[in-house]
């Protein structure tokens, strides 16, 4: 009966029971299966009961030992529980144990994970990318998944006489893992150039642990039009559009998929082509629920995330979403002491949003450097490009010269000399001292910006 139960990786309607362990010293409790609950919720399971052992060491065998193993088995039988779902990742051989005894399939948080995404990926390359994960999850536990495996089989078409039909399934997986990892990484590079190619773009990513808000705010900055939804992983694709700062500076936000508490090794492997924005990104804006009880592990397990992406290192600016949503002003002001940085905001409601972006447009001004320059007034490429690379304060027309006074970041200066033979340009020395024939509803500019 077990066994007919394991030939598809799913959580449909079912009775399930979630499982989990604690330490037995600490102040550990039964919240803890809160996040598992709502990730079997948003599978479409039906929780019915929580199940906590605490012991400081997890069964090699049964994961919860033999005795709590029993006590359970006899509990799914009064509740009629068709899975139970783990809390940790278990062991193709406790996964075993665990089945026969308890007469229910038994799934853990991991191979909860992959199910939600598989039923979430709309696009090809998301359907792809979760393929593999799962094909890779599934790889070695393949033995206790069907029961037509540990046939004998031979003749035409196998390697051999005697082959076991469970090293044929295993060989057409690993082969299936290879064809994917090939189209992932097409997928990968030609994602890696259409990034590269805004590189003259700045560019800000949203990152965040699932459900933060990130979508939410995506749209509130750049009526994206986002699908925004209260459930886990409701955006599996990075979408990017255009946002404008109040100087007028042009900046590419992505939104992106969120991350969770021991998110799968595979899933992150396999998502690198879609986090491709994350890597290649100026500016982070790391967006946490401060309403959750549970945010400042949230915050953990993104940064784990990011370190595992190797991008622990790039500029990050916290972003404490949902302060509509506090019931205690002390909340915040506990959060604001940690990360005296952070800007509070509702992405909802839209407070705290032109700060945000005052902050996002200070992060940029202090990237860039300060410059005097002239050039005829018939270069309209040179003048077209200090515009979309640099961020003008003022000019100045004179004759057939316009002089401009401008802050742009070092990469862009090399390319000036190419754009125009006629040009005088230097590092500017006092901010204040010529007067702008022309005014532009610019704000002031920050001393601690000037070069010289």
């Amino acid at each position: 009966m077990v066994e007919e139960k394991r030939k598809e990786l799913s959580v449909r309607a079912e009775r399930a029971i979630l499982l989990g362990t604690l330490p037995s010293k600490g102040s550990a409790n039964g919240d803890s299966l809160e996040e598992l609950g709502r990730l079997a919720e948003t599978a479409g399971a039906k929780v019915v009961e929580n199940v906590l052992q605490r012991r400081d060491k997890i069964d090699p065998t049964y994961y919860i030992g033999r005795g709590k193993a029993e006590e359970l088995a006899a509990l799914c039988r009064d509740r009629d529980i068709d899975v139970v779902i783990c809390d940790d990742d278990l062991t193709p051989a406790q996964v075993r144990n665990l089945e026969h005894l308890l007469n229910a399939k038994v799934v853990d948080r991991s191979e909860l994970i992959l199910y939600i995404f598989a039923t979430r990926a709309s696009t090809t390359q998301a359907q792809t990318q979760v393929e593999l994960a799962q094909l890779e999850y599934t790889l070695p536990r393949l033995k206790r998944m069907w029961v037509h495996l540990d046939r004998i089989e031979g003749g035409i078409g196998t390697r051999g006489p005697g082959e076991k039909q469970l090293e044929v399934d295993r060989r057409l997986v690993s082969k299936k893992i290879f064809e994917l990892k090939k189209r992932l990484k097409g997928i990968e590079d030609r994602r890696h150039h259409q990034v590269a190619a805004r590189s003259n773009c700045l560019k800000v990513s949203l990152v965040g642990y699932t459900n933060a808000g990130k979508s939410t705010l995506m749209n509130s900055l750049t009526q994206a039009g986002v699908i925004v939804e209260d459930k886990l992983f409701s955006t599996l694709d990075t979408k990017t559009c255009t946002l404008h700062l109040e100087n007028g500076r042009r900046v590419l936000l992505s939104d992106t998929v969120g991350f969770i508490k021991k998110l799968p090794h595979h899933l992150i492997s396999s998502f690198h082509a879609t986090l491709e924005e994350v890597k290649q990104a100026d500016l982070l804006l790391h967006v946490v629920d401060v309403s959750s009880p549970a945010a400042l592990e949230q915050i953990k397990a993104v940064d784990e995330v990011l370190k595992e992406l190797h991008c622990e290192l790039k500029p990050t600016l916290l972003v404490l979403n949902k302060i509509d949503a506090l019931t205690e002003e002390a909340t915040l002001t506990l959060f604001k002491s940690m990360y005296q940085e952070a800007v509070a905001i509702s992405s909802l409601t839209g407070e705290g949003l032109s700060e945000l972006k005052k902050r996002m447009q200070e992060f940029f001004d202090r990237r860039c450097v300060e410059l005097r320059l002239t050039c005829g007034t018939e270069d309209g490429r040179l003048t077209a490009y200090l515009y979309q690379n640099g961020y003008v304060l003022s000019k100045r027309l004179h004759g057939h010269k316009i002089s401009f006074h401008l802050l742009m970041e070092e990469r862009y200066i090399p390319k000036i000399s190419q754009l125009a033979r006629d040009v005088e340009m230097s590092y500017a020395q006092d901010c204040h001292s010529e007067q702008s024939e022309e005014p532009l509803k610019q704000r002031p500019l920050d001393p601690s910006l000037r070069s010289g």
